[in-house]
């Protein structure tokens, strides 16, 4: 097997996933996109571990550590993302990210209200 024919595949996955996490407002479909990602390099992985014939078969040994992290990884982005669609009522990025910069101009104190404050 010649190392190109995974490795090119390992790349188009990576970019498929690179244009998901740039290009989606949507959380769960960021999400899906990292994962994609992470199945790239897993690939590369195990791809460049049978090519250099490694006895101890580390590539393989890491595969499955980063299989266990992006599990936990989906485990909690899935809760995060539920619990912020709860709470407010989307899983649009931009939205959310505008609803917390309008936030916090809110809350903050104005100059006015500093000076009341320490009086």
């Amino acid at each position: 097997m010649h190392l190109a024919y995974p490795a090119v595949l390992a790349v188009l996955l990576f970019c498929t996933g690179l244009y998901g996490v740039l290009a989606r407002r949507n959380a769960i479909l960021v999400l899906m996109s990292v994962e994609l990602m992470l199945n790239a390099v897993n690939l590369n992985l195990v791809a460049f571990d049978v090519w250099l014939r490694d006895t101890l078969h580390a590539g393989q040994a890491l595969t499955l550590f980063t299989i266990a992290i992006a599990a936990a990884e989906i485990g909690i982005g899935l809760a995060i993302v539920l619990m912020v669609y709860r709470n407010r009522g989307t899983s649009d990025i931009d939205k959310l990210r505008d609803n917390a910069e309008t936030a916090g101009a809110d809350d903050a104190p104005g100059p006015d209200e500093k000076a009341e404050a320490t009086a």
